[in-house]
Parts: structure tokens; C-alpha cells; sequence
């Protein structure tokens, strides 16, 4: 048992090595959110305005970004296991007294890890961007992205484990990432769309990721108080008449998690 953890480590710290090492995978990783929200925000915050009370575009849309960047950082891990493939180190690492759930769950932990590294440097333009940071309110964000990237980390092995060069990944993670992005209410309220685009946005896991986090940085602005009720400003997500809240968001996306990380593990049994 301790050899096992020991090989989940090994997996997970070696992922984490390789993205501090590689600075321009740093440095883009934070452009390119960057530039998302300066373009998006620059662009349709005068023509969208304000949300709802106290909330513009930009504001509305930063919690959104922040949960792109660690779910693009984290599916992009799967890249690790083609690249390891394609170079004969994969070899090395099954003959190693680790087991095969060992390699998955060390590579998504690394892949966590690095999707962390990233969410949290992010959280300096929060001040700018009138959204005040409290302990508790990075705890919680923390929490989500751990949780948010170990569960769609699985979607990114389990595709890797059917790749078999580079370019072939990458080309599939663009054809998913893209409609998962724009498709989970990053940049619109997903309850104030056509019927038939909420039902497709309802069923993309990444849906409540975006809206759990979005409820911990803009709680104070999307429910206000008025006498003693709540009035909700239906910038959240409903699903089946039932407004979600953060721990029923959090539950769906660790289920779903628990779905794709087993997926993972048994395609990459197989494959390997």
C-alpha cells in the first residue's frame, strides 16, 4: 500500500515538475485567460452592461474564466501519457511497481496541481475587477478547482489512452474543449437562452463547475436581500424548476468525476 501512494507521488510530482520547468507553458497559460477576458470584456461589457445589480459583463464573466483555465489546463494533461507513449518513457513507468489506477490517479493529481498553480495566480486580478477576496472565499474556490479538475482531468487520460501521437489529441481536445467552454455559461446566463440550447448547456458537466464558482465570488451580488426574503437575480442555473445551489453543483460534478476518472482507469488497463 505505501508502494502504491508512493507511485501515485512519484507520478503527480514529476507532471508538476514539467510545468514549472516549461516557463512559456506558464506564461501562456496565464495570457491566455488574460486575453479572453480583456478581449470579451473590453469588447461586449459596454454592450451587454450590467447583469443585474452591481454585477457588469466583466465581473460576470471572470468566475467563468477562472474555471476555463483550470478545466482547459486539466483536460490538456492527458497530453503527458501520448507524449510518454510516443518518446518509450510510458514503458519505464509500467514496469514500475505501480499499478494502473496508480499512473491515472498520479497523473490526474498532477494535472490538478498544475490547473491550481494556475486558478490561484488568477485570483490577482480579482481586486482590479472590484470582486473582494476573503479566506474563506479562496478556501471554497480551492476546493471547486481541486474537485473540478480531478473529475474532467479523467476526460483528457481517458482520450490520451486512445491517442497515439500528439497531434491527434490535441486536435480532439480542441473539438471538445471548445463546445464545453461556450457552452457553459462563461459568457451568458444559461437560464436566459432558447429552450433547447439550456437543455444542451444543462447536460455539459462543466455547466456547474462555472455556476458553483461563479455563486462563491458573486454571492453577495447575484442573491440580494430584501426585508427578510431572498430574491434571486436568475443568473444561476435551474435545473428541473430547482435552483442549484454550490454543494448540489459540487456533488454532480464529483459524480461525474468518479464516471470519468473510472473510465480513465479501465481504458488505460486496456490499452496498456
Amino acid at each position: 500500500m505505501v508502494e502504491f501512494y508512493r507511485g501515485i507521488w512519484v507520478v503527480a510530482y514529476r507532471e508538476l515538475l514539467r510545468f514549472v520547468q516549461e516557463r512559456s507553458r506558464m506564461i501562456s497559460s496565464f495570457a491566455f485567460p488574460l486575453m479572453f477576458l480583456v478581449v470579451f470584456g473590453a469588447g461586449f461589457n459596454r454592450i451587454v452592461g450590467t447583469m443585474t445589480e452591481g454585477v457588469d459583463f466583466i465581473k460576470f464573466m471572470y468566475p467563468g474564466i477562472l474555471s476555463m483555465t483550470v478545466v482547459m489546463s486539466s483536460m490538456f494533461s492527458g497530453m503527458s501519457i501520448v507524449w510518454d507513449r510516443e518518446f518509450g518513457f510510458l514503458k519505464e513507468i509500467l514496469v514500475a511497481p505501480i499499478s494502473r489506477t496508480g499512473i491515472v490517479i498520479g497523473k490526474a493529481l498532477g494535472g490538478s496541481a498544475t490547473a491550481m498553480a494556475q486558478g490561484i495566480i488568477l485570483l490577482i486580478l480579482a481586486p482590479f475587477l472590484g470582486i473582494s477576496l476573503t479566506f474563506w472565499l479562496v478556501i471554497k474556490y480551492l476546493l471547486l478547482v481541486l474537485l473540478l479538475s480531478l473529475s474532467l482531468s479523467g476526460v483528457g487520460i481517458f482520450v490520451a489512452t486512445r491517442m497515439r501521437s500528439q497531434q491527434g489529441f490535441q486536435m480532439v481536445m480542441q473539438l471538445l474543449i471548445f463546445p464545453l467552454i461556450f457552452l457553459s455559461g462563461v459568457f451568458f446566463p444559461v437560464d436566459n437562452v432558447s429552450p433547447w440550447l439550456q437543455v444542451i448547456a444543462k447536460v455539459n458537466p462543466l455547466t456547474y463547475g462555472v455556476d458553483a464558482v461563479r455563486q462563491v465570488f458573486l454571492e453577495k451580488d447575484l442573491v440580494l436581500l430584501t426585508t427578510d426574503k431572498m430574491v434571486d437575480t436568475g443568473l444561476g442555473v435551474t435545473v428541473l424548476g430547482h435552483r442549484m445551489g454550490v454543494i448540489e453543483d459540487a456533488l454532480i460534478i464529483a459524480v461525474l468525476g468518479f464516471v470519468f476518472l473510472s473510465a480513465a482507469v479501465w481504458s488505460f488497463s486496456r490499452q496498456e
